[in-house]
């Protein structure tokens, strides 16, 4: 579904986690609704929330994000005590909580935020089904991703 001119696309980012893609081979990915306070609503409107030193965790067959940093605003906070990195429930259907908790308990696959964003006015967290790196996976990594940077710069000298 594409937007028509005069209205704004559905999504916009919040927060990107891209330590994660460099850490863990991200099998699967899945988006899920957070359970979150008015204040906690304001401060992610602002754009004030980190998720790069988040996980996900699985307890009694739902999940929960530890970890995830949303300051909180001096005005929209006023007359309670907020606590900016409590715990938060992740929403997800109960088929994709028993995939996940099978992958995670039987397969050695651990559940890390990829990112956060808006759609449709609500806030959504990706979360990715991954797999830890090794050192030398991440050196070739990094050493595809510059053969293809490089053979993109020598491709584009050649069309010219």
């Amino acid at each position: 579904m594409t937007p028509k001119k005069d209205q704004k696309p559905t999504t916009s980012t919040i927060a990107v986690n891209r330590k994660a893609r460099h850490d863990y081979f991200i099998e699967a990915d899945y988006e899920c609704g957070l359970a979150l306070e008015g204040w906690e609503v304001k401060s992610l409107r602002a754009g004030r929330a980190q998720i790069t030193e988040s996980y996900v965790h699985l307890r009694d067959g739902e999940a929960w994000l530890l970890g995830a940093q949303i300051s909180p605003l001096p005005t929209a906070s006023t007359h309670i005590n907020p606590d900016p990195t409590r715990t938060r429930k992740l929403l997800l259907h109960r088929h994709e909580l028993d995939g996940l908790v099978g992958d995670v308990e039987r397969k050695g696959y651990t559940l890390v935020p990829l990112s956060l964003q808006w759609k449709k006015g609500k806030a959504k967290l990706t979360i990715g089904l991954a797999k830890g790196k090794k050192q030398h996976d991440k050196r070739a990594s990094e050493k595809d991703r510059d053969w293809q940077r490089q053979k993109s710069r020598v491709l584009k000298g050649v069309n010219k």
